[in-house]
């Protein structure tokens, strides 16, 4: 697998805002918007993110997918910013054009229910990808360490050199040892609902980022448990914990945490593991090169993008 070469960006850039997954009020698009003019960008709108369907959706399946298909087409455009989550990346995955993204590969920049379009990217269009912040959702609002993270990754791409927590944010062991391999992965709920599909996720000689928001401990157990019975720890190299925003359990108070739910369930694969990566639903949060090689030594609590 040839991994393709994408250009960094530079200041008069234009990057395109696409709303692939739900929608924005339109307040929050104009901030977002001002954010991105702000760093030093043009920005080209896409229709989706003035849409709404269904309520929780950008517009119909058939219009984020062409919009995303038309901007990776579109020569003007040097990157694509996803508006912000929500739901709704996984009706995309049979329409879009990936013949034409292999043939335009660019900077693309999400998370969170973005997830699923990071994976097949990556195996499909072998398009490495940015898990970082979105300008409604995260960008509006955001610190410095996020902007100077997010901004490093799309003007010095591809960077190689260590990953590193905020200052006072110690990136912890769960299971010693070192590990290399390219870095995939990304929201745990996503991530999960690939499985037994075409765009189901590989983790073989990878290693494995996960993250999430909003679940209880019961139902991150579940999920862990289920790409553990699919051999998705087995078969990964190292294993890559960021933040589990708002998932301690009020039913359960006195019961599992999520820390708890690492040792029973990962640290018994024996992969290298490090928890507590600033990266995911959080504030200040780190931008992570998907796709690309990273070399990790847990027990040090350092991982580093490769060549």
């Amino acid at each position: 697998m040839t991994v393709q070469q994408i250009q960094p960006i530079k200041m008069g850039d234009t990057i395109g805002l696409t709303a692939p997954a739900g929608p924005v009020n339109k307040g929050r698009l104009q901030q977002a918007i001002s954010v991105i003019n702000e760093m030093g960008f043009n920005v080209e709108v896409g229709e989706t993110c003035y849409e709404q369907y269904g309520g929780y959706l950008a517009g119909t399946p058939i219009q984020r997918a062409a919009e995303l298909n038309s901007m990776f087409a579109n020569h003007e455009i040097s990157a694509i910013f996803c508006l912000r989550g929500g739901y709704g990346s996984l009706h995309l995955l049979p329409l879009l054009d990936y013949e034409t993204i292999k043939r335009n590969p660019k900077l693309f920049i999400g998370y969170s229910d973005i997830t699923a379009l990071h994976i097949a990217f990556q195996q499909i269009c072998y398009l490495p990808t940015i898990h970082g912040p979105m300008p409604a959702s995260d960008l509006v609002d955001g610190d410095e360490f996020t902007l100077k993270s997010l901004y490093c990754v799309l003007t010095e791409y591809p960077y190689v050199g260590p990953i590193e927590n905020p200052e006072n944010e110690p990136i912890n062991c769960l299971v010693p040892g070192v590990a290399k391999g390219v870095l995939i992965g990304g929201n745990l709920s996503v991530l999960v609902s690939t499985l037994g599909t075409p765009y189901e996720i590989d983790t073989k000689g990878k290693i494995l980022f996960l993250e999430d928001i909003g679940e209880e401990p019961y139902r991150i157990d579940r999920m862990l448990t289920q790409l553990s019975l699919a051999g998705k720890f087995s078969d990964a190299v190292g294993i890559v914990l960021g933040t589990w925003t708002e998932c301690s359990s009020e039913r359960y108070a006195n019961g599992f945490q999520v820390e708890d739910l690492f040792e029973k369930i990962i640290a018994p694969t024996g992969k290298p593991t490090i928890f507590n990566v600033s990266a995911g639903h959080g504030k200040p949060t780190l931008s992570l090169p998907l796709g690309h090689s990273v070399f990790l030594d847990a027990e040090k609590g350092k991982f580093s993008i490769v060549k």
